[in-house]
């Protein structure tokens, strides 16, 4: 493994502990992308060798990939934490501090389906907040496209349906 790529594969580790939530692929993506520091295709195989090797854990839905920082993840971390140097760890922490409630937010917002025992598609829909979740919601779908649909618009409206639920519960 060469020094460089060892060093992707660090900063994706730091990112993850740096945060109390997991990230998606594109908001990795974004900060290693934009800072320059390497290629959307040596970026993936990082995370996929960092998946292989257990140092973080993938947790995926029709629309999106979560990464979450596995305890041999964070050990690594801490072992090789000087290799990253201030300036890029500043960097992170910048574009963390940033843009965390917008990351935070995007993760915090679930919607996935699957087809169930009645030939039908069940539309799982949550909001976690740190880490549980403030509305669990599961609804059935006749077909696929309209479990996508509601899926798609979960995430647009979920605040407003939150709103209107807990008007009309209490």
């Amino acid at each position: 493994m060469t020094t460089t790529f060892k060093l992707y594969k660090l900063i994706i580790l730091y990112m993850l502990n740096k945060v109390d939530f997991p990230l998606t692929n594109s908001q990795i993506s974004e900060f290693v992308l934009d800072e320059g520091y390497t290629t959307y295709f040596k970026l993936q195989q990082a995370i996929s060798e960092l998946i292989e090797s257990r140092f973080i854990r993938e947790e995926s839905t029709h629309s999106r990939t979560f990464y979450h920082l596995t305890s041999e993840g964070a050990q690594t971390l801490q072992f090789f934490k000087n290799d990253i140097s201030p300036a890029i760890q500043d960097d992170i922490d910048h574009f963390l501090k940033e843009k965390q409630y917008e990351l935070k937010n995007e993760v915090s917002v679930k919607a996935d389906y699957y087809r169930n025992d009645n030939r039908e598609y069940s539309v799982h829909c949550q909001v976690l907040e740190q880490g549980y979740p403030l509305i669990d919601l599961t609804v059935t779908a006749p077909t696929e496209q309209e479990a996508e649909t509601i899926a798609n618009n979960w995430s647009r409206k979920n605040q407003e349906l939150y709103a209107w639920i807990m008007a009309n519960l209490l």
